[in-house]
């Protein structure tokens, strides 16, 4: 076994070093100083959440392999985290939202999940090299980002083992295209009226929806109790209790009747336990359970992700980046693929420039960016992203899934 030659291996002084870190991040990210202010404009919070931690990588300050803080948090904090994020998607009031919304959003999906393979076919007679070797599981996990989220994405980096080299220089791709991305939607956001006066869009249902919103919020957010917290940590870790129950057995059946299926991650532990955390999540939606999110559910569920990220990035090499700056044209290629489809649909049906925007935004986003560009075009309709950022976390994890399966049946791998 090699040997840890890291300036820090104790595992107790990396989990505060990593704490500190995103408590810094976070501090600053909130801070009303304008230099914080024109600085996390440019850099996004997340982006340093990866990077800081692989910048002490890198150098040798620490081991991330070593460390055992990354198997903690990706067999239990990721699950408890996609529990928490999903359990307040809220079906019907989805559908109240109109037609037109959910049909945009369901082209964004669709954009992500067609642009994935045409970016790799496209690349792949462009400059071979590129999509070489595990490069599909790669693009797995940013299926699972630009579907879902954060969360999504490290589940696909587990059921498809993607290399933490790839990862690292995947996760880069996912924030410097998808952070471009959403400075343009910021920028459209300010024609929103002119636009739609343009396309002839009917905006009178955008309205109606920041009413419902506003009464939604204002009957359900209050201040959570020790007892409240209590319970939203409880459900979150018994849920991924019972995933971890039911999934090992699972798993273990699959690969003795059926080992062929490994093919396909069904013989993968840690798979049945994404997917049985996800489909509790969204089974406690139609409960009582989803009135958590009232006290900060998705909050809990988000610092959870972020010590998850965190200790993704303490396994990144960013020397790695440089060697492969081919990634982001395949990422550029997978966006205008996304964006595309979802410019053509929208012109068919004569959608209003926030559900172009949202439809987008709520995929590649998720609900950590898609209500800031919802809020850009009203304060009120910043739930809706939330929203729409939830139920991509509730689908994300299949959904790339599939996505991967097709990526690897066009690798040959």
């Amino acid at each position: 076994m090699p040997t840890n030659t890291a300036l820090i291996t104790d595992d107790g002084v990396v989990l505060g070093l990593v704490a500190a870190i995103l408590a810094l991040v976070f501090w600053t990210a909130s801070s009303p100083a304008p230099f914080w202010r024109r600085f996390y404009s440019v850099v996004p919070a997340l982006m340093l959440c990866y990077c800081i931690p692989a910048l002490f990588n890198t150098f040798g300050i620490i081991d991330g392999h070593a460390a055992a803080l990354y198997p903690v948090a990706r067999d239990y904090l990721l699950p408890t985290a996609l529990v928490l994020l999903t359990l307040s998607i809220d079906i019907k009031g989805l559908l109240g939202l109109g037609p037109k919304l959910l049909i945009m959003f369901v082209v964004g999906t669709l954009g992500v999940m067609i642009g994935g393979p045409v970016a790799f076919l496209i690349i792949g007679w462009i400059h071979p090299e590129t999509v070489a070797g595990d490069t599909w599981a790669g693009m797995a996990a940013l299926a699972g980002s630009w579907i879902g989220g954060g969360a999504n994405m490290v589940a696909m980096r587990e059921i498809f083992q993607v290399d933490a080299n790839t990862f690292g220089q995947f996760a880069a791709v996912d924030v410097i295209v998808a952070s471009l991305w959403m400075a343009f939607l910021l920028f459209l956001s300010g024609r929103a009226a002119s636009v739609d006066a343009k396309t002839g869009a009917d905006t009178r249902a955008i309205d109606d929806l920041k009413r419902r919103i506003e009464h939604w919020h204002a009957q359900h957010a209050r201040n959570p109790t020790l007892a409240d917290m209590m319970v939203v940590l409880g459900v979150g870790f018994a849920a991924t209790g019972l995933a971890h129950a039911i999934g090992g057995p699972v798993s273990a059946w699959i690969a003795a009747e059926a080992p062929g299926l490994s093919r396909f991650s069904l013989t993968s532990k840690f798979f049945w336990i994404v997917m049985l955390t996800t489909t509790i999540g969204v089974g406690l939606s139609f409960t009582r359970a989803s009135r958590l999110e009232g006290v900060g559910a998705s909050k809990f569920g988000s610092v959870l992700l972020y010590v998850l990220i965190a200790s993704i990035g303490m396994q990144m090499d960013l020397r790695a980046l440089l060697d492969r700056p081919w990634l982001f044209a395949l990422g550029a290629i997978w966006m205008l693929v996304h964006a595309g489809l979802l410019y053509v649909v929208g012109r068919l049906i004569k959608a209003p420039l926030f559900y172009f925007a949202i439809g987008s935004q709520g995929n590649i986003g998720a609900a950590a960016s898609a209500p800031v560009v919802a809020a850009a075009f009203h304060p009120s309709l910043a739930p809706v992203g939330v929203l729409l950022g939830v139920v991509g976390y509730a689908t994300g994890t299949y959904l790339a899934w599939v996505v991967g399966q097709v990526l690897r049946w066009l690798a040959g791998a």
